[in-house]
């Protein structure tokens, strides 16, 4: 009778609703960062760190950018390719491979010009969302950004669509974590495109039941590629699927996917690109069957974009710049990743530097210069295409945002391009300067 009495109360509590004029949802911040991957994440929580009202905007349903939903599946660019290969980016770089790491969800790989660390994309998605929530980061997430006031040189506010209606946020200062310059280029100012063609992304799988021992190596499987892709339907002549040592899984990235900016060709390449995706995981199980012959597909990731739309900043980051290590005043960032330049669909450029190379971001190419409050930062910050083929990995992107965040707390209310520089140089100093 008691559980009767109850279910009747539950139904009686119920009320008929109709949408009311007005359903906005007005939130306030000392900082609104819209785009949720790896420098997004680390402006957000370094921001939060430093005392800051944080929102954390982003169009998935989930937080993580391309590093969870693209399943980019390795850090690069993190440390340096001398003898001790030391680390570059710290923040939390240093949480994440502490934290990860203790779970065993990480692998590093030394490449003669490169070290990279594999990790669990659902180990870094948790991680991610614990440490937002921990911090007090305010997340809105599955909004799509729809308009954005500008006036007197400020970004006022941004709205949203949200499926729960929408949503505006007025914040001190803004920054554009999106990776095409989306809040930029609603903002009314100038970006940057491709010239000449596109530079292509790739759909990445992670393939389970694999016979570890017997996965080639890189320089194998490229060798397959040229000699037996095209009989598959590749478009790609080259690429790798790497090990994940004890896990039985590997990453595999045999694709190149274009990745326009308008909405429905997007999402035809999309599928086009998992078409793609599954030619290359037939061809590994026929032409290495050792490897992958009982191999299945565990997921695919959502199409991994490199370069389609950037910001004009105060400063254009050369390929010259590169090259010549060239140390800025204001550096707020550093790597030595390769040219990694993804121009044409066969394949791409990589153009390797010497073990003592270093190479910088500077801040004035996070900055546009008709606006005082807001940043770029990740891989739409200005710079030609070849020079940002090597600072869009995850260790200057993660430099980058954190930066971001100090940067927007040093100014306060004034002006970024009043920014103090030898300040905002002794808060990086782990980013631009450490060396242990």
């Amino acid at each position: 009778m008691g559980g009767q009495q109850h279910l009747d109360k539950q139904q009686s509590s119920t009320r008929v609703v109709t949408r009311e004029t007005s359903t906005r949802q007005d939130v306030r911040a000392d900082i609104c960062i819209v785009g949720s991957g790896i420098s997004g994440v680390s402006a957000a929580v370094e921001a939060a760190r430093l005392g800051l009202r944080v929102v954390l905007v982003d169009g998935f349903p989930a937080l993580g950018g391309q590093a969870v939903h693209s399943i980019i599946g390795t850090f690069c660019g993190l440390f340096h390719h001398g003898e001790h290969r030391y680390q570059f980016t710290h923040g939390i770089a240093d949480d994440i491979l502490n934290d990860l790491g203790k779970a065993g969800a990480l692998h590093y790989r030394h490449g003669p010009s490169y070290t990279t660390v594999m990790y669990d994309e659902i180990a870094l998605s948790r991680w991610i969302e614990r440490t937002v929530y921990e911090n007090g980061i305010k997340p809105i997430v599955g909004a799509i950004l729809l308009d954005v006031k500008v006036t007197e040189r400020r970004v006022r506010s941004i709205d949203l669509a949200t499926r729960y209606g929408p949503v505006r946020v007025t914040a001190n200062a803004f920054v554009d974590a999106t990776g095409d310059a989306a809040l930029v280029w609603l903002a009314g100012l100038p970006c940057r495109e491709p010239a000449n063609g596109r530079i292509y992304g790739s759909q990445m799988l992670v393939v389970e039941r694999i016979n570890q021992a017997s996965v080639p190596d890189r320089d194998e499987i490229a060798q397959r590629v040229r000699e037996r892709g095209a009989a598959y339907g590749l478009v790609r002549k080259e690429g790798f699927a790497f090990v994940f040592p004890e896990r039985g899984v590997a990453l595999v990235n045999l694709t190149h996917v274009e990745t326009p900016l308008d909405a429905i060709d997007a999402t035809q390449r999309g599928l086009e690109g998992k078409n793609q995706a599954d030619v290359a995981f037939d061809f590994l199980k026929n032409e290495f069957s050792d490897a992958f012959g009982q191999a299945r597909i565990r997921s695919y990731g959502f199409p991994g974009i490199r370069q389609t739309r950037w910001i004009v900043g105060t400063h254009h980051l050369t390929v010259d710049e590169v090259r010549s290590g060239t140390r800025f005043a204001d550096a707020v960032a550093r790597t030595a990743w390769p040219i990694e330049l993804h121009n044409h669909v066969e394949g791409h450029i990589w153009e390797t530097f010497d073990d003592d190379h270093v190479h910088y971001v500077p801040f004035r190419s996070m900055l546009p210069p008709d606006t005082d409050n807001l940043l770029a930062v990740g891989r739409c910050i200005d710079g030609d295409a070849a020079a940002l083929s090597s600072v869009r990995v995850m260790g200057p992107c993660i430099a980058m945002g954190a930066a971001a965040a100090h940067a927007i707390e040093l100014v306060g209310t004034g002006s970024l391009h009043d920014m103090d520089h030898e300040a905002l140089q002794r808060r990086l100093y782990d980013n631009v300067s450490r060396v242990d």
